[in-house]
């Protein structure tokens, strides 16, 4: 087993803890089999009453996917490699998502991107005072992936689509409101949680644990958001923001303008075909059209060249706007062969 995770039984919890801490436990594909592997061991396992996911370290709980190699095999031209990962990764997803038994979540700090895929699924979603939970992929030329495309779709009002297409981070607060988590329990708490679910088995004891959580900052924010990101093309939405002239719109403005506009233009038509479709394995079809062509046809290397290799913070998008042809994201949101299998 990769040391990149811990996977073991503890009384009548299976426990996944992640464990790279000096990497924000960014998901490798090594971890995602793992944790895959496990699912499917303990889905049938009579001693395993419950699932207990967690990480190591204050930093993070995962801040996503271990994307360094997936862009050196991309510069190499092994587009087959990103694919193949991403395949591998929605399964695993769509596993923890249907897992018969409760899954219990701790997430500190980062959860972000390939992170929610690992901690955003399960019944029992805890947030710890540190956490900072988003969806930043139309930064780096990806879309909300990880099956993130349908807690997007089935937040308050449009509150999806300002936080697929802003990547806004939300605390704990936030993050329960929009559907990201459910509880709020102090993180001093967390090892007396933990150890009462391993010996119980009582998924319970996370409810008589929670505190709680402080006001939404978004809760107030919704009205201008769901006038702001109404239905519309990416064009229409920047109109609709830049006539609001409101901070929030402001700020939602200079955020999306980091964006690859072929994500953000992607990523409304994915949330919206999710909202109507309400399951997972829309979600994940949806997404897997998308990442895995991003390597040759997306801004997926030029992203993460910006954001990671060069660090340079001056991508070079293959649209130089808002106004993305239609044939250009159809391509992107073509059926992939062989179909997504979950």
């Amino acid at each position: 087993m990769s040391g990149d995770i811990r996977i073991r039984k503890e009384g009548r919890a299976g426990r996944i803890t992640l464990d790279r801490p000096k990497a924000l436990n960014a998901l490798t594909w090594d971890m995602v089999r793992a944790i895959d592997a496990a699912l499917e061991d303990w889905r049938l396992d009579a001693s395993v009453d419950l699932l207990v996911i967690d990480a190591a370290g204050d930093r993070a709980f995962c801040a996503g996917g271990d994307i360094q190699e997936m862009y050196e095999r991309g510069r190499a031209g092994d587009f087959a490699y990103g694919e193949r990962f991403w395949r591998d990764e929605y399964r695993m997803n769509a596993r923890l998502f249907r897992f018969p038994k409760p899954v219990v979540t701790l997430m500190q700090g980062f959860t972000m991107g390939g992170g929610v895929g690992v901690g955003c699924h399960g019944s029992h979603r805890v947030l710890g005072e540190s956490a900072q939970v988003s969806m930043p992929e139309c930064g780096i030329g990806l879309v909300p992936d990880v099956g993130g495309s349908l807690i997007l779709a089935r937040a308050p009002g449009r509150l999806g689509d300002y936080l697929g297409l802003t990547a806004d981070r939300m605390e704990a607060g936030d993050a329960i409101y929009a559907g990201f988590a459910d509880y709020l329990v102090p993180e001093a708490d967390w090892p007396a949680l933990v150890s009462e679910l391993c010996k119980t088995g009582d998924e319970a004891a996370v409810d008589r644990a929670s505190r709680p959580g402080p006001e939404a900052r978004l809760g107030g924010w919704q009205n201008i958001i769901d006038d702001c990101f109404g239905p519309g093309t990416l064009t229409e939405i920047g109109a609709r923001l830049e006539a609001d002239g409101s901070e929030i719109a402001t700020k939602a403005l200079e955020a999306m303008r980091r964006n690859s506009p072929l994500s953000m233009a992607v990523t409304l038509e994915i949330i919206a075909a999710v909202r109507k479709a309400d399951t997972i394995e829309a979600a994940l079809d949806h997404e897997c059209r998308f990442t895995s062509r991003s390597m040759e046809h997306g801004d997926f290397i030029e992203g993460i060249r910006a954001a990671v290799v060069d660090r340079d913070r001056s991508p070079t998008w293959r649209h130089g706007d808002w106004d993305v042809p239609a044939a250009d994201v159809a391509r992107m949101r073509a059926p992939v062969t062989p179909p997504l299998e979950l």
